[in-house]
């Protein structure tokens, strides 16, 4: 009889689970429109995310600059595209319903409040340092939300 070693088949077993850890789980609003729809309402009232059309911008970058005391262009630099909690990270796009960009930017995933946000928008709760493309950092805004 010969002996078999159990031991490359735990390794095996390991390595799966540290991927299986290691791996984003899509946030619930990615896959609820019910929660983003009410994430990004509340977002909107709250904190000016906007603007709704970004070819007919009206007044929004006036106000949002105004908000901020700085200038329309400052603001208008001050997208959800360049935001720390701006989300476009490889297993984030997985979470998406598809590839969602367009001429003006990308669709992406704001952490701060949760929903699904295009990248040519902004609210003003921005923040620099974004965008979010690693899916380690991505992982980090995920274990983060949870406290």
């Amino acid at each position: 009889m010969t002996r078999t070693s159990i031991k490359p088949i735990l390794e095996e077993w390991r390595k799966f689970l540290r991927e299986a850890v290691e791996k984003i789980t899509c946030p619930v609003a990615t896959q609820d429109i019910k929660v983003n729809t009410k994430n990004r309402d509340m977002t909107i009232k709250e904190y000016m995310y906007g603007p709704l059309n970004i070819d007919q911008p009206g007044d929004y970058w006036k106000k949002v600059a105004k908000k901020w005391d700085t200038t329309e262009k400052a603001a208008q630099s001050s997208l959800c595209g360049n935001c720390a909690a701006f989300d476009v990270s490889p297993g984030m796009k997985e979470c998406m319903p598809g590839d969602l960009s367009d001429k003006d930017g990308e669709l992406g995933y704001c952490w701060m409040h949760h929903f699904k946000c295009h990248s040519a928008r902004t609210c003003t709760t921005w923040a620099k340092g974004g965008p979010i493309k690693e899916d380690s950092v991505s992982k980090s805004w995920e274990e983060k939300s949870k406290n």
